[in-house]
Formats: C-alpha cells, structure tokens, sequence
C-alpha cells in the first residue's frame, strides 16, 4: 500500500469557523510546533466514538479516554509492542495515532513487566471486577450527589453558627471541581480492564490463526459469543415491561397511544394494574434507562430516563409485536449451540493434546474476560456520562440565573479550564457586590462558538490524514476501529470501479435481502421502518431494541469486536462493519443484499425501481 493523505497542515478552514482552535486546549490541536512530527505521522478519523464535531466541553473526554488508555497500556500494564494513542482535534473532529515500541529489545524487556502485572489481574479476574462495579457504581452515586445551587442572598444562619467556617463560593468551586476529577478517575477505572479483555480475547484469536491459518475471523469471534453483560440489561427491561403491559391488561393503553407519554402514564395511573406497572417502571429505570440513544459521548444524546418518549416508544413496538404473537429479543440458546459446535469441531482438528490444553486455557480466559469488554460501556459511556452531562447542566442554569449563559446546554461552549474561570467571576462578584464581567463576556462568546460548531459541521471530515501506513498491523486498531489495508486503500479512492458492491468486516454471519436506510444521525432512528437494512456511520448499543425491526446493519466504521459487531451477532442480525464509504455510496431504497459472512454489501437494483411498499426481507440462514 502506498499513497499519501492530506496534511493536517494543507487543509483549509471551512467557511464560517475561523477561530475553531480557540475551543479546544492548545495541547489538543495540530500546531506548528510539532508540525515536523505530525505531519510525518498517519491519523485516522475515530468515527467509532466521534463521529460530529466536539463542543469545547465534550472534547475533554478525548482527553480523559486517550490518556487513560495510553497510560494502561505504557505505563500501567506495559503491553509489548504498543505505548499510547495521540490524539488531536482538527476541525472540530478527533484523529487519532496510535504509538508502537519500535525497538525489539524494548519489546521483550517490557514482556515480563506485562506477564506479572496482567497476568494478576488474569488470575484475579471475578475477585477484581467485583471491586470495579463497587467502585464506578459508587462513583456514579457521588457524581449524583454533588449539589450546584445558586449563591444564596446571604449564608443561611445555621451555617454561620454551626461554625464551619466555609462558605458557599468553597461548595460551589469544590463541587465542580470534583466532577472533574471523577470524570477523570472514570476514565481510568475504564481502561483498569478493557485492554486486558482485548488482549485476552487477540491472544486467543493469534493461537487461533498461528494453527489454523485459514480459520474465518468470524468463527474464532463466534467462540466467546453468547456472554449474558449488562449491556444488554436496557433492552430486557423494555421487554421485560412490555410483557407484564400484555400479561396485565394494558396493552390497549400503549396501543392506542403514540406520540404523548404525558397521556400514556395519566391513563396507566388510573387503574391499580397500571400503578403497579409504573413502579415496576422505576425499578427498571434506575439505573438501567440511563442509557444514551447516541454512544453517550455528547452532551446532545437524548438519555432514556430524561426522554421518557423513548423507552415508551419501544415498550410500545414490543406490545404491539407481542399481541401479534411475535417471539421477542435473542436466542441465546442458538448462539451457545453454535458456540460449541464450532469450539468442538476445532478442538478436534488440534494435533495434540498440548494444543488442546492451550486451546481450551485461553479460549476460557477470553471468555471469561469478554463480559467487561461489553458491560464497560453501559456503566461509563451511558449510566455514568449521562450523570455527568446532567450535572453539567446543572450548573449551567446557575450560570443561566447569573446572566451568563442564555441556557444550560451553553456550558458545553466552554472549554473544561474555562469554566473555573467564569465561576470565579460569579463567586467574586457575589462576594464583593458588584456587578460581573461574565453577562457581557460570556454570550457573544458562547454564539460564536455555536457559529464556528454548525459551520466545522457542514464538511465531512477527511478519513484520515498523512502517509498511509505500509501496512495496518496494530490488532487493536483493526479489531476495534476496523482501520485496515482495505479500508486505508479505499480512503485513498481504491474502493474498487463497481458502485453496486461495497466491502467490510464480515462482522455477524447471515445472508439478508431489503431495502437500504441511510442514516447519518443518530437522531434518524425513527425514520428507520421494518425490513430495513440501516447504513449508518456507526451504531449505537441503545439501537438494540431497534434490532427487531431490521433486516441487517452496515456500519462505515469499526472492526470485527467494535460494538455494533459484538451486539449484531448476539442478536443474530447479519452485519458488515468498517466499509469507510457505505453512507457515502448507498442510497436510501436501494434493495440491497447483505452477506455478513463475507463482508459483502450487493445493490440489487436502482432506488427508482423499488415499489413503495417492498419491504419483504428473504433471510437466508
């Protein structure tokens, strides 16, 4: 593979954003600076977690998740062949560069330093983890706890006389301050265990392909598959609900009502069947329905439990599927049949019993350790973001009341460092009597920011940026982002001269027929109707209970373990992740074909030619 990309340099600023680097930290942007270093290295677009341009605050998260991630990997558990990820913003949007250990003497040296320290979490794995949910759900209660109030005319007297001696400027400071650190300490307690369960499940899978060379990536994936996680939680819930509705009498409440929830929960509180519904409602809710319908990575994602219309609108479509007699959700017992039966006809292929012993020992070890490698993103990326950005916005009505901000969600328009800043303007001029820079200061600011925002978001941004990599060995970066020697060279416009048939990851095995939705949003979910094959940029694990509606997913990115991969097989929804262009060369209606065995998406026909209501779906098992 050869060819060149642009240069973070040589790309010109769309029209309407100049000024986009003052939104994020100098450290966070391309710079002259270092123009020799990064200009000579490859960057690709993260469209698994980063799709749309960053507001100020969320590109704290690049931040917190790529230096968490690094440090695990060079300085906490000191994986051989790989030290950290960069990472920059340009136009709004995060690239990122992961960083090998170049030298082979420094790979070996840093092999036993590896063994003892992830090899006691290996050992440790069930003890360990059950500490992990101890220490992030105890996170998320504190996160929950912290108060952002506005500064009172004057301290309440009890405080004076109780004699703390610490006013509410102190509290206020203080609690953001530690919303910060534990977003932080969030971070780090992600990364404590997800590159360990990678590396547990690429060690498996390198065994794998060392002895049978021509095994298919799909059936070494199929072997950990059918691991019950959390992950999955939200949408039993939803199930879950629906048939107590059924079995209870209420379905004709959901049934009858589809757009106002308001009415929906009036009619179910008037009757006791609907009482006890609505608190069994609650239990689920918390803290199952904290549960992003994007990736939880922006302030925007619509949260289930704060959009209560959501989870009412799946609750709705599983009764409705349940009156009709439908069979909901998985077939996990179908996925453990399948899981056997490959795992026995390779284990009887091995030549000896020492490579049956090495076979079942790390196959048991990934298996083991794939469960966090899903439930991680349901406690940090949804139930734990979405406290976060609630609190968030917490304090931006305090900033909203000050005459600062025009609305909550303006805090986000602010960089993470800023923030201080402007509370200390509120504080100071509470303390003092005087009037505040801030409602003079803050509003232009934060407009033109949202300016600059809307127009970085007008331009798709390039697929990756600098010398294209001889070739992509890096497992991490294949299996989780799905960044290959096929996905660079169609970047580079080597995606082939035929535009009836686009490539990828055979990610979830099957063979479907339908009718394309291209969706470039996540807030496009409800355009998507049964039979559907969904085009997306990515996906979402909040989809999940959309899965009962379509055919099969295309994703434009991700490898063969990203998370619409891991979710589509568990559900047995054929899919192809990682085709870099699919959004860009598929059109709504076209009637396409999807072999997720073989990573193949076929336009069967032009769009022009489907009938409006060709919707049947031919599944081939």
């Amino acid at each position: 593979m050869s060819g060149v990309f642009p240069s973070p340099f040589d790309i010109p600023t769309p029209q309407g954003a100049d000024g986009w680097e003052e939104l994020y930290p100098y450290s966070l942007v391309f710079s002259v600076d270092r123009r020799e270093h990064e200009q000579a290295a490859f960057w690709f677009q993260d469209g698994v977690h980063w799709p749309h341009v960053l507001t100020p605050w969320e590109a704290s998260f690049v931040e917190f998740s790529m230096v968490s991630l690094s440090q695990y990997n060079s300085r906490h558990y000191l994986v051989p062949p790989t030290l950290g990820i960069d990472h920059r913003i340009l136009h709004g949007y995060a690239y990122l560069s992961p960083v090998p250990v170049g030298d082979p003497v420094e790979i070996q040296q840093r092999v036993q330093g590896f063994r003892e320290r992830a090899g006691y979490y290996y050992d440790n794995w069930t003890e360990l983890y059950e500490k992990w949910l101890v220490k992030v759900t105890d996170l998320v209660t504190e996160a929950n706890a912290l108060r952002f109030d506005p500064l009172p005319a004057s301290e309440p007297i009890a405080d004076v006389l109780g004699g703390g001696g610490i006013g509410s400027i102190h509290r206020l400071v203080q609690s953001y301050d530690r919303l910060v650190e534990l977003a932080l300490r969030l971070w780090n307690y992600h990364f404590e265990f997800l590159n360990l369960g990678y590396a547990a499940y690429l060690d498996f899978f390198g065994f794998c392909k060392e002895v049978f060379p021509s095994m298919p990536e799909l059936a070494v994936a199929s072997m950990v598959a059918g691991v019950e996680t959390d992950l999955f939680r939200p949408d039993l819930e939803l199930r879950r609900l629906a048939r107590l509705a059924v079995a209870t009498g209420l379905a004709n409440i959901f049934v009858a009502n589809t757009t106002d929830v308001t009415e929906t929960i009036e009619r179910l509180r008037g009757t006791d069947a609907g009482r006890s519904w609505l608190a069994e409602f609650e239990i689920s809710a918390d803290p199952w329905f904290n549960f992003s319908a994007g990736n939880g990575f922006y302030h925007s994602d619509r949260v289930w439990i704060d959009h209560l219309d959501i989870p009412f609108g799946f609750i709705r479509d599983y009764v409705l599927r349940l009156s009709s007699g439908q069979v909901l959700g998985r077939s996990p017992e179908h996925i453990a049949a399948e899981r056997l039966r490959v795992e026995k006809e390779y284990t009887a292929l091995l030549p000896d019993e020492e490579h049956r012993e090495s076979f079942a020992r790390r196959l048991a070890l990934a298996r083991r350790c794939f469960g966090f490698v899903e439930n991680h993103n349901f406690y940090v990326e949804h139930w734990s973001h979405a406290v976060l950005w609630r609190q968030l916005r917490s304090l931006g009505a305090v900033l909203v009341e000050a005459g600062f901000l025009a609305e909550p969600n303006d805090i986000f328009y602010l960089r993470r460092d800023e923030v201080p800043t402007a509370l200390w303007d509120y504080c100071s001029s509470w303390a003092v009597g005087r009037p505040a820079r801030g409602p003079t200061y803050w509003p232009p600011r934060v407009a033109a920011r949202r300016r600059i925002v809307t127009a970085l978001g007008r331009r798709r941004p390039p697929p990756a940026l600098g010398p294209a990599p001889t070739q992509v060995t890096e497992p991490f970066t294949i299996m989780l982002w799905g960044v290959t020697d096929e996905s660079v060279s169609a970047w580079l416009g080597g995606a082939g001269d035929d535009p009836g048939l686009v490539r990828g990851f055979a990610a979830s095995p099957g063979v479907v027929e339908g009718p394309a939705r291209v969706i470039e949003r996540l807030d496009q979910v409800d355009e998507v109707c049964d039979g559907d094959v969904l085009v997306s940029p990515l996906t979402a694990p909040s989809w999940a209970p959309m899965f009962a509606r379509i055919a099969a997913v295309v994703t434009d990115t991700g490898g063969i373990m990203s998370h619409a991969a891991v979710v589509c097989r568990e559900y047995g929804l054929p899919a192809v992740t990682g085709t870099a262009h699919a959004t860009s060369r598929l059109v709504t209606g076209q009637w396409l074909r999807v072999d997720g065995g073989t990573g193949e998406v076929t336009v069967l026909n032009d769009p022009r030619e489907v009938a409006p209501d060709a919707v049947t779906v031919n599944r081939t098992e």
